[in-house]
């Protein structure tokens, strides 16, 4: 790369935005940032931008954008809030964009980086869960280029490289089984939000830890892959790896297996995408296998951990099951994580609202979005008999 390649971040104080401008920063003359936003956390995004040397900021809570500009004054980079101000940041016309919105709110800001037609780093796995089709469509049409980041796809399309997917026998996931991936049911039922996102390998974000503890992140995943990756369903398959080191697994049709290992640390897989086609040093932690000493892989157990079957049913059953599964879980995930509801509940209020919500399929990003809103209204009726 001669010339600094453009960058804009969407959810730049996530842990995900954070580990990117941790890359960004070791190496500030191959990347200039156009743009960084954030939901709410205003003193996080003033001093990402000033480190960065971002053009633009944008908090997304129009009523903080006083104390954003404020938090910038004499820096000269631009602040500005709002929904669409966060669009306009998505469009702005970066080569390179991370798409680290959590959940479905970070839909449309993907969709429009992706119009722009350069290359898109999705972490955001809600976003091509609900609108999968659309999504790709989009891909295809505006001439984009999308790169999991997620460390699971992430390792398939290393895996991939080179090859061809009608050459692919199997796709298998690794999922680490979340900190209760030991517990009995009766210890999970009384599991608590702090225990929940206490991951024994992971660093990440309190939603995405809960969906980890319940096989739900996987399910997405799963979902996820199938966009991802031109193969039949019955091609996918999920493992339990409970080191973290073996992301994910490439069967070929002659027998030869390939695995993409490395440290549990997102800055890897970010790496890849940030300088792909190329590679780029990284801080992270070198893979020492005689210390690790073994690696262990165990079949999911679909009584304690029922999600990943629900995403499984919904991805098979399409049009706009996997929408509705996203929108109950997030509703689910936020009522536990405040108390509201048990760690058990999540997974049983998903699988109402998926026999008692019937929308259907999406034929644009406006459907999807009502599909949400739907799906998160039936969820939230349920959810009352559920409540604490």
């Amino acid at each position: 790369m001669s010339a600094r390649r453009t960058v804009t971040i969407l959810g730049a104080t996530g842990s995900v935005g954070r580990s990117t401008l941790d890359l960004l920063e070791r190496e500030p003359d191959r990347f200039e940032v156009l743009a960084l936003t954030a939901n709410s956390d205003v003193a996080g995004l003033a001093e990402a931008a000033r480190r960065a040397g971002a053009k633009r900021a944008v908090v997304a809570r129009e009523d903080r954008l006083a104390e954003l500009k404020a938090a910038l004054q004499g820096t000269g980079i631009e602040a500005a809030a709002g929904e669409e101000a966060v669009l306009e940041a998505s469009a702005s016309g970066a080569e390179w964009t991370m798409a680290a919105i959590v959940g479905t709110a970070g839909l449309r800001p993907t969709m429009a980086a992706l119009r722009g037609g350069g290359t898109v780093a999705l972490a955001n796995k809600e976003a091509l869960v609900s609108a999968g089709g659309i999504m790709m469509d989009l891909v295809r049409s505006a001439g984009a280029t999308l790169l999991p980041v997620d460390s699971e796809h992430n390792a398939i399309f290393q895996c991939l490289a080179g090859n061809r997917a009608s050459e692919v026998r199997r796709i298998i996931l690794t999922a680490s089984g979340g900190p209760f991936r030991s517990l009995g049911l009766d210890a999970m039922r009384s599991a608590t939000p702090a225990q929940a996102v206490a991951h024994p390998n992971w660093s990440m974000g309190a939603k995405i830890s809960v969906d980890s503890a319940t096989l739900m992140n996987k399910g997405l995943e799963l979902i996820e892959a199938f966009h991802l990756f031109p193969l039949p369903l019955e091609a996918f398959e999920v493992v339990i790896h409970r080191q973290s080191v073996v992301h994910s697994l490439v069967e070929y049709r002659d027998g030869s297996v390939l695995a993409q290992l490395g440290a549990p640390d997102m800055r890897v897989p970010i790496a890849y995408a940030l300088a792909w086609p190329e590679r780029m040093e990284t801080p992270c932690e070198r893979l020492d296998l005689a210390r690790i000493g073994r690696l262990d892989f165990e079949a999911p157990d679909a009584v304690r951990f029922p999600a990943l079957r629900l995403a499984r049913e919904a991805l098979e059953a399409g049009g706009a099951r996997p929408a509705i599964l996203n929108a109950a879980n997030e509703v689910a995930v936020a009522a536990f994580l405040a108390g509201a509801i048990g760690f058990l509940d999540i997974a049983s209020i998903v699988a109402e609202t998926l026999r008692c919500c019937d929308r259907p399929a999406a034929q644009t990003v406006e459907d999807v979005l009502e599909i949400d809103r739907a799906a998160r209204g039936e969820a939230a009726r349920i959810m009352q008999s559920y409540s604490r």
